[in-house]
């Protein structure tokens, strides 16, 4: 192999290598399903909205939403698939008290609406979606009844506040860090590929004046 070849084998290389840097440096952004990172207040006898939802948003009718209660053995407070509810797995004490928010299914909304909470209903809720194409699949509501505090949480599925993300996914920000690599990485990558041009430019015209002069002679 001769020095010019030897160039442009250089150049490959560093090409192939600038697009392994950026594939396994730039994040790889997946649903994620996302509740409050604040605990829901309200007194006995309120309705209230556990707020949990998919991000990006992705249509949730066909796929099965489950609101189950970890600090009671992830017993279910309320299962919907095959687009309806199924009662026959659900803690009795909130038969007739849960409904999803229906309309925001679509708009991959899966809210958990509680009417007349009690004492006993205090405590963790989680929200999963457990055929949802995503590595995080699930997220948790705290829910706090006191009798000296009224609901904070507004009813309608429109008010709701989207959760800050970086608070409920701290790893996202270490993935937005290294993101920031990626110029750097180029940078070097395309100095690398400006000598190993130069270089084979500088040694195509010193071969070309070889070849003139050995003619001239």
């Amino acid at each position: 192999m001769d020095v010019a070849e030897f160039r442009c084998s250089v150049s490959l290389s560093a090409l192939k290598l600038t697009f392994m840097l950026l594939f396994a440096l730039t994040p790889v952004e997946g649903q994620l399903v996302v509740g409050s990172p604040q605990p829901i207040v309200a007194a006995p006898g309120d309705d209230v909205i556990l707020p949990c939802h998919v991000e990006p948003k992705v249509n949730v009718v066909g796929l099965t939403v489950e609101w189950s209660r970890p600090d009671r053995n992830m017993e279910y407070v309320h299962l919907y698939r095959h687009n309806r509810e199924m009662t026959d797995m659900k803690i009795p004490s909130y038969f007739g008290r849960t409904a999803l928010l229906k309309d925001g299914l679509r708009e991959g909304n899966i809210s958990l609406r509680i009417t007349n909470v009690t004492q006993e209903d205090e405590g963790r809720y989680r929200c999963f979606v457990p055929k949802l194409k995503s590595q995080t699949k699930s997220s948790t509501v705290s829910l706090i009844v006191a009798e000296t505090m009224t609901t904070e949480t507004p009813l309608h599925p429109e008010t709701l506040q989207t959760p800050d993300l970086a608070e409920e996914f701290p790893s996202k920000g270490g993935l937005s860090r290294r993101s920031r690599l990626i110029p750097l990485v180029v940078f070097c990558v395309f100095i690398l590929l400006c000598v190993a041009v130069a270089g084979r430019w500088f040694t195509e015209s010193k071969r070309r004046k070889t070849e003139l002069a050995s003619a001239a002679s």
